[in-house]
């Protein structure tokens, strides 16, 4: 059985990784941090005298049905607004900002590197989050758990809600895809 400290230290640690992930989803800074408080509160109420091995699992799909509700009332809410509007411009998209370069890079790192160095590597940070945005929602899914969470491939499975060769495929693809957007970009890791 966790106790508070140990729910609090989790979710501390989370926080930051959890803000991302729901921003790549919902494409709002507002949405997505109300996405994250909902899953963190989820998370504490109803889990919270769980044993703290199960945190990370557990918050991740608490987290991801949170997200996929949020886009169905989005999409719920669109339609709506399309059908009864009569205005033609959306007020709601505000792609070109992207406060995730903000957190690319910590401010206490010790390096010594120069400011070219540091725009570049600003960019290629920035290119990179911009093609995950544009994978398909189960393969930047499956590739943020696998590959930013740290998730194995069970852990990943059981809070996507499907079988090990999907997120094999998902994340294979997810790969593919980046690398190959990259690359035309001419970025190569």
């Amino acid at each position: 059985m966790a106790n508070r400290a140990e729910l609090s230290a989790f979710l501390q640690g989370v926080e930051k990784r959890a803000f991302k992930q729901a921003v790549y989803a919902l494409r709002n800074d507002d949405a997505a941090l109300d996405a994250v408080q909902d899953a963190m509160l989820k998370l504490s109420v109803s889990y919270g005298e769980r044993p703290a091995s199960e945190y990370p699992m557990l918050f991740q799909r608490i987290l991801q049905n949170v997200i996929y509700d949020a886009l169905r009332r989005q999409k719920v809410r669109n339609t709506w607004t399309t059908l009864l509007s009569s205005f033609v411009g959306d007020d709601d998209q505000d792609s070109d900002n992207d406060p995730l370069d903000t957190l690319a890079g910590e401010p206490d790192e010790a390096r010594a590197d120069t400011p070219h160095a540091q725009y570049a590597r600003a960019r290629t940070m920035a290119a990179i989050e911009r093609e995950i945005e544009r994978l398909p929602p189960r393969q930047r899914e499956a590739f943020l758990m696998r590959y930013w969470e740290e998730m194995d491939i069970a852990e990943t499975a059981a809070a996507m809600g499907c079988s090990e060769g999907s997120v094999k495929t998902h994340c294979s693809r997810a790969t593919q895809t980046l690398a190959a957007a990259l690359k035309a970009k001419g970025i190569e890791l």
